[in-house]
């Protein structure tokens, strides 16, 4: 099962308490303060494991706390700080506190960790209450409260790629002709319900990953049909590419439909490199020319059949340049 939001509470642990205490030796019937300090509380930390890729964990637990410190003790010892509690999380997730809707961490390296809590403080032992005209302080801090939350994860997949288009235009088929994933197809809308992930090859030695996003349609910026939920994961994609049927009445218009429902939801996707696969070549028989419409804003579009297999090399070979191209510029 695919879970991309979570919802959890997390509680950072208590600080432990000083301690009030005082020497007791042989021949030393009065000895100065010798009160510890309290531990600090455990803090609760994310770290990303890029073994994971869905939210699926916190389906079943939603509760996190990190341990306590622990008191002071006499003969100035400190009381053990408590033990954090380490919650592993996919690449990719977003950290939102549901009550102020701020984003508290965007966890997109795989090496990313965040403190999402911090643990309580330790308290004072009397010891370091001490001063010439005060020898024997007879008072020690409490700990403090470590801090708790209630936090919104939500996740967006990773892809090189991530193919647009309205439900049913084949974004599935093609996702299983290039790569080993197994999405689920059939002919009716909707059959794809969570983003899929292919690793495809487009030299001996390069792959790209591409994400099959469930089908947009008019009003999903608004959270329509799969919504929005689903229009996020196109975000984190470097590429799109958009699936038309060929055999549309008006695939110029599907394309500036889908252009617009993405523009709505993010003007940041408008920025991103686009080029457009006209679908269900196979419709037709094959060597009959099938003509080209004029997309408006010069996109680059090829003509495919995932069944029949034409124009996928090229549509690929094309995809991998644009990505390492892509990925050359951001990283300037």
């Amino acid at each position: 099962m695919f879970v991309d939001e979570a919802r959890i509470y997390i509680k950072a642990g208590f600080g432990g308490n000083g301690r009030v205490s005082f020497r007791h030796e042989k021949f030393v019937p009065k000895g100065g303060p010798d009160g510890g300090d309290g531990g600090n509380g455990g803090d609760v930390i994310l770290i990303v494991d890029k073994n994971i890729t869905t939210l699926i964990t916190f389906k079943y637990s939603q509760h996190y706390r990190a341990g306590n410190g622990k008191h002071g003790m006499g003969a100035k010892k400190h009381g053990h700080s408590g033990d954090n509690n380490v919650i592993s999380v996919p690449i990719g997730t977003i950290v939102r506190d549901a009550g102020t809707g701020e984003i508290l961490a965007d966890l997109s390296d795989p090496h990313d960790r965040v403190v999402v809590a911090f643990g309580g403080k330790g308290g004072r032992g009397n010891a370091r209450f001490a001063t010439p005209t005060n020898q024997t302080p007879r008072r020690a801090e409490k700990g403090t409260y470590g801090e708790e939350k209630i936090l919104l994860l939500e996740l967006k997949i990773l892809a090189d790629v991530g193919l647009v288009g309205f439900p049913n235009t084949g974004k599935s088929t093609l996702l299983s002709r290039v790569s080993s994933a197994h999405p689920k197809i059939a002919d009716y809308p909707f059959t794809t319900l969570q983003p899929n992930l292919g690793i495809v090859h487009y030299s001996d030695l390069k792959s790209l990953v591409m994400a099959d996003i469930p089908g947009i349609i008019e009003g999903a910026h608004e959270g329509k049909g799969l919504g929005f939920r689903f229009l996020r994961h196109i975000e984190r994609t470097k590429v799109l590419l958009f699936l038309i049927e060929c055999t549309s009445e008006n695939p110029v218009g599907d394309y500036m439909k889908l252009l617009e429902e993405l523009r709505l939801f993010s003007a940041q996707l408008m920025t991103k490199p686009r080029l457009v696969a006209l679908t269900k070549t196979d419709f037709f028989p094959v060597g009959e020319k099938i003509s080209v419409p004029d997309f408006k804003d010069n996109v680059k579009t090829f003509l495919i059949s995932s069944v029949r297999g034409d124009g996928i090399e090229r549509l690929v070979y094309y995809l991998g340049s644009l990505v390492e191209e892509t990925t050359k510029k951001s990283s300037c």
